[in-house]
């Protein structure tokens, strides 16, 4: 393919994708296929000889479009968002055309330091303290990771270097991994799914506290815990606030948490993966009161700051534990210029794509003002969505709308409400999934595409109201 052609190309898919989004409205939320429909739509082998692109343009409505499931759809209301924008789209097309892969900052000064702008730019919009920000000069900073699964393990590893380290000073004698059998970690019970696979995947036992009756992790909860592991003989070291839950977008009390471990000398992560793109409005800053004494947070603007994945923001406030322990140099890898960052320490992999180019893009075309705004529009929607469940005494809330989140339910059993979910993905107007939070299922209607109105809302409702008064 020469240049001519990609230019063709890439306007024929620009078009594609301008005409897919407006008018996703008239596509089904839900796929209809079943598993294996993709396999006889296609050869057994690839072509021996290449084809036009013309051709491959034309089984994309063929082949791709009837197995996807519309996220963007104005009626897909189930997990979180995965944000989407047309800068964010562009940008991804720069960092493909660019192809660079960011090992270090030789391969690519720009890959690196466009990061360590933007990373503090995001810092400054949501009052980081400055020990988190390149800017400081100091041993702190931000980075993207794929995600904030990634983010978790990594501040997870971070903190076992830390403490395994002064645990060997104090015991030289014993096994190492005698010593690592010792160390503890801690969550709420209510934390992510990916908080134990951190732990899981670092050797490291996770602990569950339980979450008070509102839901949110209590400092003195989390105190009696690390108390029972040290007098059993444990080593606690690592403890994770959740900012806005999965199940039910729920609060931690950071603040106390953060004062339980500078008390008890723990690692505080702060997982803030959906609802932290909300701090960028100061009227929710205050739900991050206490992040001064976290040592790392994350939260990921592809989920709610519509820059496309994978853009998981993650701030050290010293980040030489990662880059000191699992930090690797061979002399192919060095350059003249040490001392910068080089983000391969900061994360798993080795390589990097351009993916600072997105936030770039997105903050400057959308503005500080720009991105409140997407926030705080879809802030009201699922409070209008609140105020329909509300006004109709056939269901109730099971907590008061968070965020984008609404949690509700038919007032009865589980299995009423497993089976009006079920019945209500089936009909594939609207798409919706459940949770369950100490044996109560519920479900969870988050506003999740940029394209959403109050309309949508309306509509929404008034399938779950049809659906409910079936089963009645």
């Amino acid at each position: 393919m020469d240049t001519e052609e990609f230019k063709d190309f890439a306007q024929s898919m620009a078009e594609f994708i301008g005409n897919y989004l407006d008018n996703i409205r008239e596509r089904r939320v839900l796929p209809e296929v079943e598993p294996g429909y993709l396999r006889p739509l296609l050869p057994e082998t690839a072509p021996e000889d290449g084809e036009r692109w013309q051709a491959l343009m034309g089984d994309l409505e063929r082949v791709i479009m009837p197995g996807v499931t519309h996220w963007h759809h104005p009626q897909f209301h189930g997990y979180y968002p995965t944000a989407q924008s047309y800068p964010a789209i562009v940008a991804d097309m720069l960092s493909g055309g660019i192809a660079c892969i960011g090992i270090s900052w030789i391969t690519s000064p720009a890959c690196t330091e466009l990061e360590m702008v933007v990373l503090d730019w995001l810092g400054k919009m949501i009052d980081l303290p400055v020990e988190f920000l390149s800017c400081s000069n100091g041993k702190g900073g931000g980075v993207i990771q794929s995600t904030a699964s990634e983010s978790t393990l990594i501040a997870l590893l971070s903190a076992k270097a830390k403490y395994l380290s002064r645990a060997k000073e104090l015991e030289p004698d014993q096994p190492e991994g005698v010593l690592t059998s010792k160390l503890v970690g801690y969550c709420s019970d209510l934390a992510h799914t990916s908080v134990n696979r951190a732990g899981l995947l670092g050797g490291i036992k996770m602990r569950g506290v339980a979450a008070g009756d509102d839901y949110r992790l209590r400092g003195e909860a989390l105190r009696k815990a690390i108390r029972e592991d040290k007098e059993a003989g444990r080593i606690p070291f690592f403890a994770v606030a959740t900012l806005g839950t999965t199940v039910n977008c729920a609060f931690d009390d950071l603040d106390e948490i953060g004062t339980v471990c500078v008390e008890e000398d723990l690692w505080l992560h702060v997982d803030a993966a959906y609802a932290g793109a909300a701090f960028i409005c100061p009227e929710f800053r205050h739900l991050m009161r206490g992040i001064e004494k976290a040592d790392t947070f994350n939260f990921n603007p592809h989920k709610w700051m519509l820059v496309n994945f994978d853009s998981a923001a993650m701030w050290f406030k010293d980040a030489s534990y990662m880059i000191n322990t699992y930090g690797n140099d061979p002399v192919y890898l060095k350059h003249e210029h040490q001392g910068v960052p080089d983000y391969r320490h900061w994360q798993i992999p080795f390589g990097r794509r351009f993916r600072s180019l997105k936030l770039w893009f997105v903050l400057r075309i959308y503005g500080v003002k720009g991105l409140q705004a997407h926030i705080r529009k879809q802030v009201a929607l699922a409070k209008q969505f609140e105020g329909l469940v509300l006004q109709d005494n056939r269901f109730e809330l099971f907590c008061p709308a968070s965020m984008g989140l609404v949690c509700f339910r038919l007032k009865g059993s589980n299995e009423t409400n497993e089976l009006l979910l079920k019945k209500i993905n089936a009909n594939g107007k609207i798409y919706m999934v459940p949770s369950k939070i100490k044996e109560t299922y519920f479900l969870r209607m988050v506003v999740c595409s940029r394209f959403c109105q109050p309309t949508d809302m309306e509509l929404a409702f008034n399938e779950v109201s049809s659906i409910a008064s079936e089963l009645q």
